[in-house]
């Protein structure tokens, strides 16, 4: 007869992100593959999070939010007060659902790892560190945060992270900087599944005729946000040469924001031609895939950080060609064989973007070896069972154990 154990089948996993959750942008995106391995391992899972942001029902999952009496509507990417007030609020959260229920592990995100960690120790709980992006790092470029005495101690309290956390799982191309600055650190990398293209042709020839692009005329699409980091400079840059080339050629860049947009590429984008250029605001995750469908090369210009952009993912999956930056990061799930690296300037951008475009056999050489790579290596299978390795390591507490008695 089947029986099972005392494993204690109310308990269950707390993650806490610190984040506008569920939202089309990086951490959010990844958050919720994460949520989805969890549930469908069996895993009943609280999700503490702030109050912007939209539900997502699956079984097992309840959504506590946090921050609703602010009246913050809106958090931006990257530091800012309404974030750091919306942290505060988090914490005092945490300890409250620390103090009431018993959880298998805390699963912390970015700097919910600090707070987790202090009370985890306290209540007994390990604590999985979720390592979406370097702290110092990101915070390089801000006058005060970015001073060199404050990056010291940025340093010190990520370090103390890496080495009280039961496990640290991190984004694609973080973990040699996690081994660098501390060795011991229990360290594995995210690897999601990018979105498949199902766009139609009608979906195509309508995505185009909406933004006003000949039906031949050969597209190149960025998608992402406009920091400086993302390096959508360089792009902007490379324009007027790949234009000497290809005149013909429209390019297409997805995800601008309001008041986001740096003040020297708002000045670049203004000396383009109007005929060679769309500025498309931020779209929901769902409609990507007609705008990379419609797409002859994707291109992903990173110029800065040590995790790999969650749209790389998309467009290995997509089957178009790519050209990115030789950047450490890219090479994380990119190489020679499956995308065009160049140097992280302009005129190495343009070049490999005229190069594509008039060579495609090259072009439709690299697409499917990109394609082919994301199928074997990059599917929902492979994702749930890092999670179940991450959470074994973690100690944390699984469904319940079946036994024979």
């Amino acid at each position: 007869m089947l029986m099972t154990t005392s494993l204690d089948h109310d308990r269950r996993v707390l993650v806490v992100a610190p984040q506008p959750f569920y939202e089309d942008r990086g951490t959010p995106i990844a958050i919720q593959h994460v949520l989805e391995a969890l549930s469908a391992s069996g895993r009943r899972v609280d999700l503490l999070t702030f109050a912007v942001g939209s539900d997502i029902e699956l079984p097992g999952l309840r959504i506590i939010r946090i921050g609703g009496l602010l009246g913050i509507r809106h958090v931006p990417i990257g530091f800012s007060l309404r974030k750091l007030l919306l942290d505060i609020v988090l914490c005092f959260a945490l300890l409250r659902m620390l103090r009431k229920e018993e959880y298998w592990c805390v699963h912390a995100v970015e700097e919910a790892v600090f707070p987790a960690l202090f009370l985890g120790k306290l209540r007994g709980v390990p604590v999985i560190y979720d390592m979406q992006s370097c702290l110092p790092d990101q915070l390089r470029e801000h006058p005060v945060l970015g001073l060199s005495l404050v990056q010291r101690v940025l340093l010190k309290c990520e370090r103390w992270a890496l080495r009280n956390a039961a496990v640290v799982v991190g984004s694609a191309g973080l973990e040699p900087y996690v081994k660098r600055v501390m060795p011991t650190a229990a360290m594995r990398e995210w690897n999601f599944p990018g979105q498949i293209n199902r766009a139609s042709d009608e979906e195509i020839a309508r995505r185009r005729e909406a933004y006003g692009i000949a039906p031949d005329a050969p597209v190149i699409l960025y998608s992402g946000n406009f920091a400086r980091y993302q390096g959508v400079n360089w792009l902007v840059d490379a324009i007027p040469a790949v234009l000497r080339s290809v005149p013909d050629a429209v390019f297409v860049l997805v995800g601008a924001e309001e008041g986001s947009t740096p003040g020297d590429l708002r000045e670049a984008i203004d000396r383009i031609p109007k005929s060679a250029l769309r500025i498309v605001q931020r779209q929901p995750r769902d409609a990507l895939p007609s705008f990379i469908a419609m797409a002859d090369i994707l291109v992903s210009p990173r110029a800065g950080g040590d995790n790999l952009p969650l749209k790389v993912f998309d467009y290995i999956a997509a089957g178009k060609p790519i050209v990115a930056t030789d950047f450490p990061i890219h090479r994380t799930i990119l190489n020679e064989e499956r995308a065009m690296l160049v140097a992280p300037d302009a005129a190495a951008m343009a070049e490999g973007i005229v190069t594509l475009l008039k060579d495609r056999v090259l072009a439709a050489r690299l697409a499917s070896a990109a394609r082919d790579h994301s199928e074997s290596y990059y599917g929902l299978a492979a994702v749930r069972a890092l999670v179940d390795e991450v959470y074994a390591r973690a100690g944390c507490g699984r469904r319940a154990e079946v036994r024979r008695a």
